[in-house]
């Protein structure tokens, strides 16, 4: 997905005077809490995978010492393994002031719907048990950086939470910046449209490098990214989805909807429907919706399981 220009704008929510005083107490007890159990933890602790058990406890209850950024991802999802590696590392840089919550969305769907994620990878903060968005899809270094700047002054300045003291410079030389592999124009091109929500512009980028390079996977799963987020762009999905229940038979009305299922991250879903589309729908519409298919498989990626046992099922319903 195209990262959205990252801001602070929910903080707002943290400056109520009585939650930041609630806030701090409850970051002198940690703190204190943590001297008496023996220290900082080790810096592998600073990245950790949280699923709707450990929420309360690996997150709410440790907001309240350090800013907890959320990471939520999917295996399937292209952009979140460009993104989650750069978040991991700069989280370890950041020594101990942020952690790093990783939510698999496939596995916790009651927490993608209470932050109201509508597609991946998105990453939200909760500091002082209060939840504020930050950005969504694959972001460059520096913006994360900013983004992280700034969430740390907010909650050292409006809660007094100053983060796990003692992770020190072994975590930050561990997660020590890798050598930066040049850039290939075209494909920076492609991810600059995205940045500015430049969809046409991604489009064609894509397609350039493709002409040059067919089997360039970065550009094909960008493409068709960048393609579907063009399709669902403005969409209206109470009414999408109405048309498409009052009428089963309309492919165009399905595959709009399969579209809003991949960008909302709900891939069965949206295969599921396609498939059911191939097999009561004939000629040129069983065409448009067995083509659909394929390209939200690239999106996903050929290896993944929900993309092999799609494509079993698209065979028994071709032949």
């Amino acid at each position: 997905m195209q990262p959205r220009n990252m801001s602070m704008s929910g903080v707002v929510d943290l400056a109520a005077v009585k939650a930041a005083g609630e806030a701090k107490q409850k970051a002198e007890q940690a703190r204190a809490q943590s001297a008496e159990g023996g220290g900082a933890p080790a810096p592998s602790s600073l990245v950790i995978d949280v699923d709707e058990a450990s929420f309360e406890a690996d997150v709410l209850q440790r907001s309240a010492e350090v800013p907890v950024v959320i990471d939520f991802w999917a295996e399937w999802c292209e952009p979140c393994k460009q993104l989650s590696p750069v978040l991991e590392r700069v989280t370890k840089q950041y020594a101990g002031r942020v952690m790093l919550a990783k939510i698999d969305v496939d596995q916790n769907q009651m927490l993608m719907q209470q932050f109201g994620v509508q597609g991946i990878p998105a990453v939200f903060a909760v500091v002082a048990g209060q939840a504020l968005p930050l950005f969504q899809g694959a972001a460059p270094e520096e913006q994360i950086r900013g983004t992280f700047d700034q969430l740390v002054q907010v909650a050292e300045q409006r809660f007094g939470i100053t983060g796990l003291q003692g992770v020190g410079e072994e975590a930050a030389e561990e997660a020590a910046p890798e050598p930066e592999v040049p850039e290939d124009p075209v494909l920076a091109a492609a991810q600059q449209a995205l940045d500015s929500n430049d969809l046409p512009g991604a489009i064609q980028a894509y397609r350039n490098k493709l002409s040059d390079e067919p089997a360039n996977v970065e550009a094909k799963v960008g493409l068709a990214m960048a393609e579907l987020l063009q399709r669902v762009q403005g969409m209206d999905a109470r009414q999408v989805r109405k048309d498409a229940a009052d009428a089963p038979t309309d492919v165009a009305a399905q595959l709009k909807v399969a579209d809003l299922d991949m960008a909302g991250g709900h891939v069965e879903d949206a295969f599921g429907r396609l498939v059911e589309t191939v097999q009561r729908s004939s000629g040129e519409d069983r065409e448009a919706a067995r083509l659909r298919l394929l390209e939200l498989f690239e999106v996903i990626g050929a290896e993944d399981a929900r993309v092999v046992a799609a494509r079993g099922a698209l065979a028994r319903a071709l032949f």
